[in-house]
């Protein structure tokens, strides 16, 4: 499956004028980026590789105090459809590393205050069969309100207030994960279906070995969903990073299937 991409973004900077960007779609397992351009008003760009070694994060640097975006891209997904329900998830202390690091806690992502109640709600399920469970309750527990969390807003919260958006979402459900020690990652991505259109979370988990996709909010599938970048939560990968104060101007997310 083809994916296409359409980014505008105009932004209003202060005296800080140097942006880190995280939103180009990634090289990496289940997908091939075909063609990709970032066009930026008057800006030098650089690259650093993205947390984990997905994807990279731009660094721009603006001469004057105005970001005028526009990125496009198109990405084939080989990603296959698959179910989760007989995966098994290692002991956590065959993890290798690269899973580890998804096993611990984070900022929003606390999951040592939630060890008690995963245990109490899904200790009698293992591996894919949990992880499932797991999404089933995020999913059917949190509703879907827009302006209902804001960047602060950690799992603590969401699990009190039962509301949030894309992101409160992922960080639940790699939240309830890491508490039942199954390592999970935040990842920011694009998908056709996502409604209202704009950028996306999701979470992966470690099971059989690989990492797998899983959208607790039922907007996106993995066979159809294109990768930016991963993190340990919302804080790692962050589409637009700047010291300074900036004012949003106008911004518009377009993905569809070509």
């Amino acid at each position: 499956m083809k994916i296409g991409v359409d980014v505008t973004m105009d932004y209003q900077l202060g005296k800080e004028r140097v942006v880190f960007l995280t939103l180009e779609a990634a090289d990496t397992d289940g997908q091939h980026v075909l063609e990709s351009r970032l066009d930026i008003q008057g800006a030098q760009l650089s690259r650093i590789p993205g947390e984990s070694g997905i994807g990279s994060r731009v660094v721009a640097r603006l001469d004057a105090d105005v970001m005028r975006l526009a990125y496009r891209a198109e990405v084939e997904i080989t990603r296959p459809e698959i179910s989760l329900e007989d995966m098994s998830a290692a002991p956590w202390h065959d993890l290798p590393a690269e899973a580890m690091t998804y096993l611990r806690p984070s900022r929003f992502c606390q999951s040592d205050m939630f060890e008690t109640f995963a245990t109490h709600r899904f200790g009698g399920l293992e591996g894919g069969a949990k992880v499932d469970a797991i999404r089933g309750w995020v999913a059917e527990e949190l509703s879907y309100v827009p302006g209902a969390s804001n960047a602060t807003t950690t799992v603590i919260d969401t699990f009190t207030s039962r509301q949030g958006v894309c992101r409160d979402y992922a960080h639940m459900l790699c939240t309830l994960c890491r508490a039942s020690d199954i390592p999970a990652r935040y990842v920011s991505v694009y998908a056709p279906d996502v409604e209202p259109p704009d950028f996306h979370a999701v979470a992966q988990v470690w099971l059989d070995d690989a990492w797998h996709i899983v959208d607790a909010t039922g907007m996106c599938r993995p066979e159809s969903t294109v990768i930016v970048a991963v993190g340990r939560d919302a804080y790692d990968v962050a589409f637009m990073e700047n010291r300074g104060m900036v004012q949003l101007e106008s911004q518009n997310v377009g993905v569809r299937t070509i």
